[in-house]
């Protein structure tokens, strides 16, 4: 599938789509959430009731599909993932203000080209004196998914993949702030299915997800998996289920640059990895810590690379405000959340809120501030970065691990010292180490390896794949098949 679309009509689709989710369609009629430019959704249902059956009837429809069969699916998908990133792109940063087109079409093109399919599932077998025993991968059957607002397509379109070479079918339940753009992705993934000769539903979303929707998801006797990739409430949430559950959570991953590094490519790849999307992945290095003696030419390389150097009042000021605090009513106590009207925005935007006015060219505001500090203590996912100087490696350790809070989610390293990489590395325990690169080379963006939006630190299964949402299952022939 090819389609060379342009900016006019990419904006028109856009804007269709947006205008339907916000009630007032052509005609004047309340859109209900099912459709999109004068055309119902496919796989999109009032009720998660309806969705689950959908999801349930489209995996009864792949069970009797061959893996080869299973791979066109998959092969499809990844044509219209290609032919449609640029539109999800401009969708996801209309409906959600945050991001960049750029950057989200990027990440549509490497979902497609780097999520692994059927090859992922690979049988294994043992033999010897007493025959031969066959493990192989089988699908769960229905699985149920959690999808975030700041990777909300590139999520559905991943997960989707992977759960389908797997064999099961999909109900998602997506992030609120981006019903437009998943159930989109939801539409997409159906109508290049069906192309392909697969069931016309095998994926499916609900008009309006909300809480309630998802606590039925949870707890619905078809739905044999969940996954779950958001913050922390909705990770805890999925883990008390009583279910199988894949959780992706939070992250703070912290940079260290010690005194054997490049220093001008280090700063070139720390900023380029800190404002990809705006800081929304949540691999994207959040904090620095580089060594005293060469902490001046980093910063120096880093201003040469689209960054403005805030004083610490300026740092100071801006804390506030991408901080903000709320009282909670059941317990009085005073909860300090992340600025949304912040979140994944350019910077000259966020700077505009302390009255600095910037062009929109730069890329990220850094400043130098203590350990103790917002910007080196809180994941923002905004295009702000603390920069702290530290003695020795044994000091960058010691606060870089700390600065992780524990999530061992991702941690980045700039250093030619091979006891300096090892030792952090093990320090810090995180699902992710990217060593001399930005962090995007660790989902398959400039580095080796598979991609995925669904980093499971917490429950243990690392970079999802399609085998992840397997579960084993074992053949055992006593005696014989052995030829030797």
């Amino acid at each position: 599938m090819s389609v060379n679309w342009t900016e006019a009509q990419i904006a028109e689709v856009v804007a269709k789509v947006l205008s339907e989710v916000g009630g007032a369609p052509a005609g004047g009629k309340d859109w209900d959430g099912s459709q999109y430019c004068g055309r119902k959704y496919i796989g999109v249902f009032e009720t998660m009731e309806e969705a689950i059956d959908a999801a349930a009837a489209g995996y009864a429809a792949i069970r009797s599909m061959s893996v080869a069969q299973r791979e066109k699916l998959i092969t499809s998908i990844r044509e219209y993932c290609r032919a449609e990133a640029p539109v999800m792109a401009e969708l996801g940063v209309a409906e959600t203000k945050m991001g960049r087109v750029e950057h989200k079409t990027a990440k549509h093109l490497l979902v497609a080209d780097k999520t692994p399919g059927t090859e992922d599932i690979v049988a294994e077998a043992k033999t010897g004196d007493c025959g031969l025993t066959l493990t192989e991968r089988a699908p769960f059957g229905v699985v149920g998914a959690i999808t975030p607002s700041t990777n909300p397509s590139e999520t559905v379109i991943c997960n989707s993949m992977g759960m389908i070479a797997a064999g099961n079918g999909v109900v998602f339940n997506p992030h609120p702030g981006a019903i437009a753009t998943s159930n989109y992705a939801v539409d997409l993934v159906n109508r290049a299915v069906y192309a392909a000769g697969g069931p016309k539903i095998l994926v499916a979303s609900v008009i309006k997800p909300t809480l309630a929707t998802a606590d039925i998801m949870y707890k619905h006797p078809a739905i044999k998996l969940l996954v779950c990739t958001g913050g922390p409430g909705v990770v805890r949430a999925v883990l008390s289920s009583g279910k199988k559950a894949i959780g992706a959570g939070a992250g703070n991953p912290p940079v260290i640059v010690d005194d054997t590094a490049d220093i001008e490519k280090a700063a070139k790849d720390i900023i380029d990895g800190c404002t990809f999307d705006n800081n929304l992945p949540c691999i994207a290095e959040k904090e620095v810590f580089v060594f005293d003696n060469v902490a001046d030419r980093l910063i120096d390389g880093m201003l040469k690379n689209g960054c403005v150097l805030l004083t610490r009042e300026q740092a100071d000021a801006l804390a506030k405000v991408v901080i903000t605090e709320k009282v909670d009513p059941k317990t009085g106590k005073t909860k300090r959340m992340v600025n949304r009207e912040c979140v994944g925005h350019d910077c000259n935007v966020i700077l505009e809120k302390i009255g600095m006015h910037v062009s929109p060219d730069v890329r990220c505001a850094i400043a130098e501030v203590p350990f103790e500090h917002t910007f080196i203590q809180t994941e923002l996912m905004m295009p702000i970065l603390g920069i702290v100087r530290v003695r020795d490696i044994d000091e960058a350790i010691d606060l870089a691990v700390k600065a992780e809070h524990g999530n061992r989610h991702s941690a980045h390293m700039h250093s030619k010292n091979i006891d300096n990489l090892s030792r952090f590395a093990k320090a810090v325990e995180t699902t992710i180490f990217v060593k001399n690169a930005p962090s995007y080379a660790g989902i398959g963006f400039g580095g080796e390896g598979h991609t995925t939006f669904t980093i499971a630190g917490p429950t243990g299964e690392g970079i999802t794949s399609a085998k992840s949402f397997t579960r084993l299952r074992r053949c055992v022939m006593a005696d014989h098949f052995r030829i030797i």
